[in-house]
């Protein structure tokens, strides 16, 4: 009798145990890249099919990682914006690599083939990836669409300088004030730290 009162306690003790240990291993896992950490390579699908990683840009002084999507609306206030920051900073080492993290179980407009849609539709200069395992934007700990993370090529190995939004009006570009990024990328063109290194992403979470 008194084994029988013992188990089913020690089972409860024994699983909030394990529920706490995989939500603490969860936090850890996503807790992302910060400022002055090495980013590791990815490798992941264009919407042109071919596969994308940063090794396939030897002449680049670094990267702007943008995670975005189909959907959120303040994403799609977003796109004329990384348009232009590929078109400003592209011929200079800094091109843009967009990423969606989203999972199309979720969000069914953030489809691969509709991610293709969008990238012709808005005629993206950039390369628009698919995170299909929904592993880097939780690598770079990523959790709004847009979340900017500005990377440095240091010694062969891509270093994040800024992370945050893409500006100060995520909602409404006429009536941006401080181009956060583009501020972050010409100071890094002209060999000076990045005073602002963070700053908030306003956007949608990401689904998953």
């Amino acid at each position: 009798m008194e084994i029988k009162r013992i188990l089913p306690q020690t089972f409860l003790v024994l699983s909030m145990v394990f529920i706490l240990s995989s939500f603490m291993l969860s936090e850890t896992t996503l807790k992302g890249y910060e400022i002055g950490d090495e980013v590791s390579n990815i490798n992941l699908k264009n919407v042109d099919e071919t596969m994308v990683s940063f090794l396939d840009y030897k002449d680049a002084k670094g990267f702007i990682v943008i995670f975005t999507c189909n959907t959120c609306p303040y994403a799609v206030a977003s796109e004329d914006r990384i348009n232009q920051l590929d078109a400003e900073f592209k011929s200079k080492g800094y091109p843009v690599i967009a990423i969606n993290p989203n999972n199309p179980n979720v969000q069914p407009d953030d489809t691969f083939v509709l991610m293709q849609q969008k990238a012709k539709e808005m005629k993206f200069t950039f390369p628009y990836l698919y995170d299909e395992s929904h592993s880097v934007y939780a690598q770079f700990g990523a959790t709004k669409t847009p979340h900017v993370y500005l990377l440095q090529k240091e010694k062969g190995k891509n270093i994040v300088k800024y992370i945050g939004a893409i500006d100060d009006n995520v909602r409404n570009a006429d009536n941006v004030k401080d181009r956060f990024l583009a501020n972050a990328v010409n100071e890094l063109l002209a060999g000076k730290e990045v005073s602002v290194k963070k700053t908030k992403a306003i956007g949608c979470s990401v689904k998953v």
